[in-house]
């Protein structure tokens, strides 16, 4: 018979903690708690199968957490996570190659533009203002705009 944590036996703590930690990466996805969850799991299948010792599954869920996160680590970067929109929460490298109009003339390399219904800081080419000027890139809230040629 295996052995038991208090009332419950040590394969159900287990399985229960990888429940826990499941839903745990699901809450606050990090991909890093799955690792540990599948390391549980193996530990209370194993405890289910076979008559293993308290202190010895807890020496594997160790052991096998070690290696469940490195295996992980070594998949993602063998395999990264490649996003279909990188560019999806940087709003100012979406904008390159927009055309924007300037509402404050761009001398010494600084101004304004308008973009949308917002306005930007801006840094390039000498531009007065009303003039349209074409986005580049972006450095942090900055646009960087060149005159039209």
């Amino acid at each position: 018979m295996p052995e038991s944590l208090g009332s419950i036996s040590a394969h159900w703590f287990w399985l229960t903690l990888a429940a826990i930690l499941g839903a745990a990466e699901m809450l606050a996805p990090g991909f890093f708690l799955i690792w540990l969850a599948l390391a549980a799991a193996g530990v209370g299948t194993l405890a289910f199968l076979l008559p293993v010792s308290i202190p010895m599954q807890v020496g594997l869920f160790a052991i096998a957490s070690i290696f469940a996160v490195y295996a992980g680590k070594r998949f993602l970067k063998d395999n990264p996570i490649v996003s279909e929109d990188p560019k999806l929460n940087d709003r100012g490298a979406r904008l390159a190659g927009e055309i924007v109009t300037v509402v404050q003339a761009i001398e010494n390399g600084q101004g304004r533009v308008r973009v949308g219904d917002s306005e930007w800081n801006a840094r390039g080419d000498d531009a007065p203002l009303g003039a349209h000027v074409r986005v580049t890139g972006a450095e942090g809230a900055v646009l960087l705009v060149e005159a039209l040629t």
